[in-house]
């Protein structure tokens, strides 16, 4: 899944980079709070990850003009700001979770992937649909509880149409959840994607729908 991390701290900043890619996460940072509101805006993540002392725009600044905006990603706050008095605050303003500073790269990542399961009506650990099921977190796949090898890419494409079963999805969406800044996206990727999930795991379970995107179906097709 795409998420924006929002930090300013170069060193901190690059190394939840590395880690939450390690973890499965594509991920865009920004440096400042301008850019952070930016690119919220945009629409494009799954959730983000928002420090509150950033530059030029305070963190509880974009914070309260993405809620105003009426954009309902999950935000996970990060800050040395333990006080109960700043997170309180921040929850008020719309923040869904807080991670205080030194942060545990393998919480972090586990709540996330609550966070952006709980958004989607999905509040259990593994995602199920016509025997398959998804573990984001080890990210392992199984088929009728058979292993299913998987690409990365592949992956990803199936927890996105896992997390949004029964709701279509367009090629734009699915490239935003596929890629981050700076990555080469080919024409046909997701197609390409599509094609090879059935293969792998039947074709009943990913529907087109003409014209507008892919659906995956929780429940087989009547026949």
């Amino acid at each position: 899944m795409r998420i924006l991390l929002a930090e300013d701290d170069p060193l901190l900043g690059d190394g939840l980079r590395a880690g939450l890619r390690q973890r499965g996460f594509q991920v865009d940072w920004v440096r400042d709070g301008v850019a952070a509101e930016r690119e919220l805006r945009s629409g494009a993540y799954a959730a983000a990850v928002l420090d509150l002392g950033l530059p030029h725009k305070d963190g509880i600044e974009v914070l309260a003009a993405v809620r105003r905006a009426g954009l309902a990603l999950p935000v996970l706050v990060l800050t040395a700001r333990d006080a109960v008095s700043d997170r309180v605050h921040g929850l008020d303003l719309g923040a869904d979770d807080y991670v205080v500073k030194p942060v545990d790269l393998d919480e972090l990542a586990a709540r996330l992937r609550a966070l952006v399961r709980r958004a989607h009506g999905q509040p259990q650990e593994r995602l199920t649909a016509q025997g398959v099921v998804l573990d984001p977190a080890a990210r392992v796949v199984t088929n009728e509880g058979v292993p299913v090898a998987l690409s990365a890419r592949e992956f990803d494409l199936l927890l996105a149409l896992m997390l949004n079963a029964g709701r279509v999805l367009s090629r734009e969406q699915l490239e935003q959840h596929l890629y981050s800044w700076g990555q080469e996206v080919d024409s046909n990727a997701v197609e390409v994607h599509v094609h090879h999930l059935r293969r792998k795991l039947g074709t009943g379970l990913i529907q087109t729908v003409r014209g507008v995107g892919y659906m995956l179906l929780r429940e087989a097709p009547a026949p």
